[in-house]
């Protein structure tokens, strides 16, 4: 007869759970029954309020990394938090296996801020599984196996994604999958694009503000060339708006902002302020070739994540946030350089300071003043992702701090 786990007996069993039991009553709040995965920022938070973290012990913590880009609309904005509850509390889930009033608008909002022909939504749970079907449309759609990546691109963790993730660590989890790995090609080299674009090539794929490479922008003129290159040799081309889309990098879309359309156009990260949603926009030529069972997701546009991404568009109209984050962002811009950061990269409120030293260093100074900064895979790099409603106020202590650290 098979035994629950809680009816052994064995005598290293009764010690390994004496063991635990022991560290949990010295740490309460042992993380031992988490996998080690993830780098901690010195922080445990317990309420957050706009651009403001608090912890445990009542301290305020300043936060211009918003939880990785996703507090769009500051830590629980109230017209957010009173969206999620009115519609958990009329129906907190069912499957896509039935039509709900909430994902339909959805779809409509989004189709009517991104450039056309981005004009067909499918919804998911995060930015990879956004990605990941990206790739496998433009696989379908094209018949072709090759997709072509951008040097310092990151798109995900999927098996897919990781393919086409610049860095030989997440490289190899595909290779070892069994994933045909992308080609890479050097950032802003067109000749290089072009000469990579040809008739076995199903997709091209671009962050067009690169986000953990360093929040490097590409230029309109290499992503023409892209588009240009994709339109000529029958090929899509994917923009990951994952971490730079929704209001980010000066409109609703870096693709609006920077002037070229993709056929496929993800985000996922600021989209519903905290609650998990990934969304995919492609062109209704696409959508025509689709049929039921195509693509799939249980959690994908559910009510409530809907209900929190409706309600977080409505806050980035009504509260001027997109203008916001341009503003803000050219001020923190101005006041890195006046610190003697010579190069700042990105657009809006997605910043890469190039600080000629360790990042993670002015990073760590930067805890002991409460402020939450990120890094990238660039080591000089600073990142600042703060929310799109970061004020005058709070981009000058950042400053302030900054410069501090910097003497």
């Amino acid at each position: 007869m098979l035994k629950h786990k809680g009816d052994r007996t064995d005598k290293t069993d009764k010690g390994d759970r004496t063991d635990r039991t022991a560290r949990a009553d010295e740490n309460p709040l042992s993380a031992d029954a988490l996998l080690p995965v993830y780098a901690q920022f010195p922080v445990r938070p317990v309420r957050g309020l706009g651009s403001w973290l608090i912890d445990e012990d009542g301290n305020r913590w300043l936060d211009a990394y918003g939880g990785h880009a996703v507090a769009n609309t500051g830590h629980s904005h109230p017209d957010v938090v009173a969206a999620i509850a009115e519609q958990a509390a009329r129906l907190l889930f069912y499957s896509t296996a039935v039509p709900h009033p909430n994902r339909e608008q959805l779809a409509r909002e989004l189709d009517r801020r991104c450039p056309a022909p981005l004009e067909r939504a499918f919804f998911c749970n995060s930015g990879a599984e956004a990605n990941e079907n990206a790739l496998h449309l433009a696989r379908k759609h094209t018949g072709r196996q090759q997709i072509v990546s951008v040097a310092g691109g990151w798109h995900g963790r999927t098996t897919a994604t990781l393919a086409v993730t610049d860095g030989e660590k997440y490289r190899n989890g595909a290779r070892l999958a069994g994933m045909p790995l992308s080609q890479v090609v050097p950032f802003e080299d067109i000749p290089a694009l072009e000469a990579a674009i040809d008739e076995s090539v199903a997709a091209v794929i671009v962050e067009p503000v690169q986000g953990m490479g360093g929040a490097r922008a590409l230029s309109h003129e290499y992503l023409s060339a892209a588009r240009a290159a994709c339109t000529y040799r029958g090929a899509m081309l994917i923009f990951d708006e994952v971490q730079c889309g929704v209001g980010r990098c000066g409109a609703f879309t870096a693709a609006e902002a920077i002037g070229v359309t993709p056929d496929f156009l993800t985000m996922a990260k600021g989209l519903a302020s905290g609650l998990p949603i990934g969304a995919l926009m492609t062109t209704a030529e696409v959508a025509a070739k689709l049929k039921i069972g195509d693509l799939g997701s249980t959690f994908g546009g559910g009510p409530v994540p809907c209900a929190a991404a409706l309600a977080t568009l409505e806050v980035i109209d009504r509260e001027g946030l997109i203008a916001n984050a341009i503003v803000v962002g050219q001020q923190l811009t101005r006041g890195a350089r006046q610190l003697g950061i010579r190069t700042v990269e990105g657009r809006g409120l997605l910043l890469g300071l190039r600080l000629g030293r360790p990042a993670a260093a002015v990073q760590q100074a930067l805890f002991q003043q409460r402020i939450l900064t990120g890094t990238a895979t660039d080591p000089e790099i600073l990142r600042l992702l703060p929310p799109l409603s970061f004020s005058h106020e709070e981009a000058d202590l950042l400053l302030g701090a900054l410069g501090e650290v910097l003497l």
